[in-house]
């Protein structure tokens, strides 16, 4: 059609100049809100996926953490066990020395591994045994000097301020490769040895890093960013301890840009300092973008950290019936596409945007029209689905993590043998006792129980016989226990009690009743043997004006006058002041 005819016909009719005015708007309007679509879809799946990688990595620590921590906690309390720190003293007495390996062997089977470490300061004597018990009797394998650059893990951690470290490394002497949990045994500011025990490297990445998921790689790295586990074991840093920081293999050697290294040196900072459980943020990686995020694992210095391919999670394939939707509707009538388009989609898609806000906040139960079947329909009951499954795994996870609190909680102020509390539970409660005591005008009596010949048990029914003392005396002794009484396990075969309301006259009535209630029948095992049970007791009365720990003594010197004089009785600290004399 020649271009004059073109002319006159837009010139004389209306409706193809409406037409064509109306195809010209309307496609604007199109561009404009395909513009918009796009937009909110890719805020939806940044959204999402930032949504996600909170989770992730929230999972990812408390996966990980069950399993190291409750392997640090014992090799903690295994290193304030008095049987080693008084063997680290005096290496070359042999009584002391079976003692020392008796602890080792005996922690040995509550290990994951099944295997321990001693390094005893003094000599640099390296003492070591594994599950198949294949160093019984010949466990000092070898002695560490500080020229020796492969023995540089043990100084280095010497050093740190840190109770308790970990470090992947190949030990060239024993020929294993393992996640070293490394204990400082002290005295006071003294450094007696090192202590601890391991997790094969391998079994470690299989159970806490190498899980499959779907567009997620999960790693541990520590505070100089080196990989410390990875699925694969190539990426990992090993003598990280003992490395120059060039030298080694760290998460920001796999960054593209360096403005992503110092965003995630930020963000170690940020969730190290407690400001956030769990940062995130886009990085690149061989030149795909990855969404990371990272939380921090305080108990054992470690980083986790999630690197999320959210292409692949959140595939934007799911949002093009909409985008279909759109462009069907382009073709109808200008006013009413207009109309329709604007309260059949823009509309609901701001109201899906405003139910994202409300997941983002933490409602998992967002106010979206899920009516109907059409695309943005579907994507609103997506939505609802996928908050549903987000609020449920939150609160899985939520209990999953107090659940894993409560363990910890137990594991740190518990003794895993008696149930009672350790020495550190223990204190913790008294001092709770005895400001309820000072409140009402009370006063505390201190009692420490100790079981007479409980090495006999040990050496001539066996450490489980002994073990099964131990917990038949904590039973007895709970048992006599009043409401406000606390008691626990002081460590060894060493009870303590502390009796509230107490004077001379009822602290002796309270050592008394210890006395016939765990002395009063023997301890039955295996086919019938019966052990007899004697306890001596020093107690001492308390004064809420001071701590706790100046009491002890007292009650300590009252047990060393009970055993020096026969054993199986009970002595008064305050029975043995003369009359007229008076403690400071």
């Amino acid at each position: 059609m020649p271009l004059a005819v073109l002319s006159r016909s837009f010139k004389n009719s209306l409706r193809i100049r409406v037409f064509l005015l109306t195809v010209i708007v309307f496609a604007a309007v199109g561009a404009c809100a395909y513009l918009a679509f796009n937009s909110m879809v890719d805020r939806t799946i940044i959204k999402l996926g930032t949504l996600f990688a909170e989770k992730q990595v929230l999972y990812d620590r408390y996966r990980g953490l069950e399993t190291l921590f409750r392997e640090a906690s014992l090799a903690e309390t295994l290193a304030r066990a008095p049987a080693i720190r008084d063997w680290a003293r005096d290496e070359d007495n042999p009584e002391k020395r079976a003692r020392g390996i008796a602890e080792l062997e005996h922690y040995r089977q509550a290990f994951q591994d099944g295997s321990y470490f001693f390094v005893i300061h003094e000599s640099g004597h390296y003492y070591f045994n594994n599950k198949a018990n294949e160093f019984a009797g010949n466990q000092l394998r070898y002695r560490l000097t500080p020229d020796n650059p492969r023995d540089g893990w043990y100084y280095k951690t010497v050093q740190e301020s840190r109770g308790c470290q970990l470090n992947v490394d190949h030990d060239d002497n024993i020929q294993v490769t393992k996640v070293w949990v490394n204990c400082k045994v002290v005295a006071g500011e003294q450094v007696l040895g090192i202590i601890g025990t391991g997790i094969d490297l391998t079994d470690f990445i299989r159970e806490v890093v190498n899980i499959p998921q779907v567009g997620v790689d999960s790693m541990f790295i520590d505070h100089s960013g080196a990989i410390q586990a990875h699925r694969d074991p190539q990426m990992i840093d090993f003598h990280s301890l003992t490395k120059d920081l060039k030298a080694k293999k760290t998460i920001f050697a796999l960054l593209d840009r360096e403005q992503d290294g110092a965003a995630l040196a930020r963000m170690m900072e940020e969730v190290s300092r407690g400001g956030k459980s769990v940062a995130s943020r886009f990085v690149t990686i061989g030149g795909k973008r990855y969404l990371a995020g990272i939380g921090y694992l305080e108990q054992l210095g470690w980083y986790n950290v999630s690197l999320m391919d959210v292409d692949r999670i959140i595939e934007r394939d799911l949002f093009m019936p909409i985008a279909a939707l759109l462009g069907a509707m382009l073709v109808l009538a200008a006013a009413l596409v207009t109309l329709l388009f604007k309260r059949s989609v823009l509309d609901r898609l701001v109201g899906l945007e405003r139910a994202l806000r409300q997941v983002q906040g933490g409602d998992y139960k967002p106010l979206s029209d899920a009516r109907g079947g059409d695309e943005v329909s579907r994507l609103s009951r997506a939505l609802i689905d996928m908050a549903k499954a987000v609020g449920d795994h939150t609160h899985l996870l939520e209990a999953l993590v107090k659940e894993r609190t409560a363990k910890l909680e137990k594991l740190a102020n518990h003794d895993t043998l008696t149930e009672l509390y350790n020495r550190r539970g223990f204190m913790e409660a008294a001092e709770r006792e005895r400001n309820r005591a000072a409140r009402s005008g009370e006063t505390p009596g201190l009692l420490l129980i100790d079981l007479d010949d409980l090495k006999k048990v040990n050496d001539h029914y066996g450490h489980k016989a002994g073990d099964m003392v131990l917990i038949e005396v904590g039973r007895r002794l709970s048992q006599v226990a009043r409401n406000y009484d606390v008691c626990g396990r002081w460590g060894g075969d060493e009870f303590v009690l502390l009796a509230a309301d107490c004077d001379r006259q009822s602290v002796r009535i309270v050592a008394d009743k210890i006395l016939a209630a765990i002395t009063k029948h023997p301890v039955t095992i295996g086919e019938g043997d019966e052990i007899p049970i004697a306890v001596s007791i020093g107690a001492c009365l308390t004064d809420p004006g001071r701590s706790l720990d100046y009491f002890i003594p007292n009650a300590d010197t009252a047990l060393y006058e009970a055993k020096k004089d026969g054993r199986g009785r009970a002595v008064i600290f305050e029975d043995m002041i003369p009359p007229g004399s008076q403690t400071s």
